[in-house]
């Protein structure tokens, strides 16, 4: 038996195992076992997903590293779990921000602490089950059960108003989640009782059928993107989340319904696709334009951070439904671009707020004065958000502008609005934050950054540069992937 056969597998069920274990040391006297013992399987866990990158063949668009076996032989439900160079990539990103957000509660969490790292433990290796997932139920289920840990997060660490976000932010994805289920049974029947994804690519299916399904669908990825006008949830989550519940929920959530849209919606339904192209590009141009302008009048720092995720997350699905190389690839590099940015803005947001306990860019000013490092590490982040070249935050978004280019002059000329209004948030929050004389005395008593906040920010920081300098390593391994879901979606399949 070799390693790479259950990979997989050990990825899934090493951080919900360890999680458990976690749990198991009990009171918060037993405190620092619980954050070793937790940050040991994280690291783990993301050591075993160093393989699927080193081991990955970037140049078949199969399915690699699969494992199948019997669920539910009532149901013909299987256990069947394999990635490619789209889902890949997303779970090497959800490992090593899961390392950093429990760094980031080193001393900041200390009630609760087993559970607050058991949670977001657990949630890792549901995400992944997700982005590994090629059995429809197996998919489903991974998909509702990962909303447990983020309801509990939120409800338990979060702030005041912490119940009502929580709840909303766990209907909003549930009743959307619904609609999916019922789509999955229609296709679990017309394809002769199979729950096999990638076996419903091959469905030939009436074009209202189509529609009506990628409707189906639609409603839960499109509220966990979000998209407008279903993206009311993510604000209210976003401000009473802990830090860690934000990171994760910007960096690696929302990549989900971005991730359902390409695993299922394109090939699955792809003249239904073509057919509502204009309804998907009309809704992400609203969000790149619109929600950038909602970010500009916001007063606390976590609601714009918030918006701007909405804003950005507008140029992955507009990128996808443009149907070209340029505008696919520049979405995905999108969804992994802005995992690090989003995640290492919400962090900083974190390290302010455990210093003057308020999140009201009012509270500040004159950072700069008292927390040089930090400011430097903002202001990398905030440059990155707006898309500056040499960034990983510019990749994305000139690759999506040159694709909409390809489709139409105007769309390109929205998309690229953000490039404006994007600097127009992001610098005036920095201006209003870190620049300028010290505004108070909480400012005037800052101390700088850590050596653990260092860390974290750091690891962030490289990854942030690094895919900004050089994003041919991340290009190279989703193309072949790319090329053959721009294939399977031109390709008509109705009977």
């Amino acid at each position: 038996m070799q390693l790479l056969d259950y990979i997989l597998s050990l990825v899934i069920w090493t951080p919900v195992v360890g999680g458990l274990l976690v749990l198991s040391t009990g009171r918060d006297e037993r405190a620092p076992v619980a954050r070793w013992l937790g940050l040991g399987v994280a690291v783990l866990t993301f050591a075993l997903c160093l393989p699927l990158y080193f081991a990955f063949d970037a140049g078949s668009y199969l399915m690699q590293f699969q494992e199948r076996v019997s669920w539910i032989p009532a149901f013909h439900a299987y256990y069947h779990l394999g990635i490619d160079g789209i889902s890949m990539p997303l779970i090497l990103l959800t490992s090593f921000l899961t390392i950093v957000v429990l760094i980031s509660a080193w001393q900041v969490i200390t009630d609760r602490v087993a559970q607050y790292i058991a949670a977001f433990l657990i949630m890792e290796g549901l995400v992944i089950g997700v982005f590994s997932a090629l059995d429809a139920l197996l998919f489903y289920v991974f998909w509702e059960a990962m909303l447990i840990p983020m309801f509990l997060i939120i409800g338990i660490w979060g702030g005041p108003n912490r119940i009502y976000a929580s709840i909303k932010f766990f209907l909003y994805t549930l009743l959307g989640s619904l609609l999916m289920l019922v789509a999955i049974l229609y296709l679990y029947f017309a394809s002769d009782h199979s729950f096999s994804l990638l076996g419903y690519h091959d469905l030939a299916l009436g074009l209202q059928p189509q529609i009506l399904l990628f409707l189906a669908f639609f409603a839960a990825f499109a509220v966990k993107v979000p998209m407008w006008p279903v993206h009311t949830w993510l604000p209210d989550a976003h401000v009473e989340a802990p830090t860690g519940g934000s990171v994760i929920l910007a960096a690696i959530m929302l990549k989900l319904g971005a991730y359902g849209f390409l695993r299922i919606n394109l090939p699955t339904f792809p003249d239904a696709s073509h057919a509502l192209d204009w309804f998907m590009i009309s809704l992400s141009l609203i969000a790149i334009v619109y929600i950038a302008l909602v970010a500009l009048v916001q007063e606390d720092m976590k609601k714009l951070v918030a918006y701007s995720s909405i804003s950005h997350m507008g140029f992955v699905t507009l990128g996808f439904f443009i149907f070209n190389v340029h505008g696919m690839e520049g979405g995905l590099v999108q969804m992994i671009s802005h995992g690090f940015i989003s995640g290492a803005l919400f962090l900083c947001i974190g390290v302010m707020y455990d210093r003057v306990h308020s999140r009201r860019i009012s509270d500040y000013g004159g950072v700069a004065n008292t927390m040089p490092v930090f400011a430097a590490f903002m202001m990398l982040f905030v440059m990155a958000n707006s898309g500056l070249p040499g960034t990983s935050g510019f990749v994305g978004e000139l690759l999506v502008i040159l694709g909409a280019a390809q489709t139409n002059f105007l769309f390109a000329l929205l998309a690229g609005s953000t490039l404006v209004l994007g600097a127009a948030y992001n610098l005036w929050l920095y201006k209003r934050v870190i620049y300028g004389k010290v505004a108070n005395d909480n400012v005037a008593g800052l101390k700088d950054v850590n050596g653990r906040e260092m860390l974290m920010l750091g690891m962030v920081a490289l990854f942030v540069l690094a895919l900004g300098l050089w994003p041919l390593p991340l290009l190279e391994s989703i193309q072949v992937s790319v090329d053959h879901l721009l294939v399977q979606v031109s390709q008509s399949k109705l009977p």
